[in-house]
């Protein structure tokens, strides 16, 4: 399995942009998958999570309302829309893929990572 995320960037405080992370290989037909972040010297953190059973999403209390994950099953794809972004939202953005439908928050669940892409806000 493999996870190509892409749609990182420079954007000013109060912007958008779009995250994209497209899965590949045997992935087979249920996975759930997530978005993390990172900054330089801290632990990877929770953003949002998409859960195939119930197609229920969660989001970290520091993006609700501001931030939506979306899925493309056709496309085994997820997605990341980032509105009003600020400058604490800078940081490497992971997309995640999980075979578990317990503990999404947490980075020790998912089996596999994609390579990372920067997004960074300017204030």
């Amino acid at each position: 399995v493999q996870l190509q995320a892409s749609g990182g960037g420079l954007v000013q405080a109060g912007g958008f942009l779009r995250l994209s992370c497209a899965a590949s290989g045997r992935t087979g037909s249920r996975y759930n998958m997530a978005w993390f972040r990172q900054t330089p010297g801290k632990e990877r953190e929770f953003v949002a999570a998409l859960v195939w059973s119930g197609d229920s999403t969660y989001y970290a209390d520091s993006v609700k309302g501001r931030f939506t994950m979306s899925r493309d099953n056709a496309k085994n794809s997820v997605y990341l829309q980032m509105n009003s972004l600020k400058p604490e939202d800078t940081a490497v953005y992971y997309c995640g893929l999980t075979y578990s439908d317990v503990d999404v928050a947490q980075v020790l669940t998912y089996h596999y990572w994609g390579q990372g892409t920067q997004v960074t806000v300017s204030s």
